[in-house]
């Protein structure tokens, strides 16, 4: 049974940084592209970053491009998106996403993140 689950959120001032985890377990990286997503009160859930081939292949939204770094750790199962230079702009609840090549799509359950002076 697939199962995602975040953690690393917390309230931080601009310009520090954070590491979300993503323990994902039941997924073959390989076969599934591992995404962030966030989204904040009111608005749309928005796309972050995704990992391809585990890890081979990289993509960012422009906002966070430069800024944040998505990553894989094959021997811990886990996701990891470091998070620096922290602007309010990316205060959100951030989503690990898997999708399995031309299967199933999962969420994890979020992990919340503040950025504020």
């Amino acid at each position: 049974q697939v199962q995602l689950v975040e953690s690393g959120g917390g309230l931080v001032q601009p310009g520090e940084s954070l590491r979300l985890s993503c323990v994902a377990s039941g997924l073959t990286f390989s076969t599934t592209a591992m995404s962030w997503y966030r989204q904040a009160p009111g608005e749309e859930r928005d796309f972050v970053a995704s990992s391809f081939n585990a890890g081979a292949s990289t993509n960012y939204a422009r906002s966070v491009n430069g800024r944040f770094t998505i990553s894989i750790d094959n021997a811990k199962n886990t996701l990891y998106l470091q998070m620096n230079n922290l602007k309010p702009e990316d205060k959100a609840v951030y989503y690990c996403n898997a999708q399995e090549y031309r299967n199933r799509e999962y969420w994890g359950q979020g992990t919340q993140v503040t950025v504020s002076s």
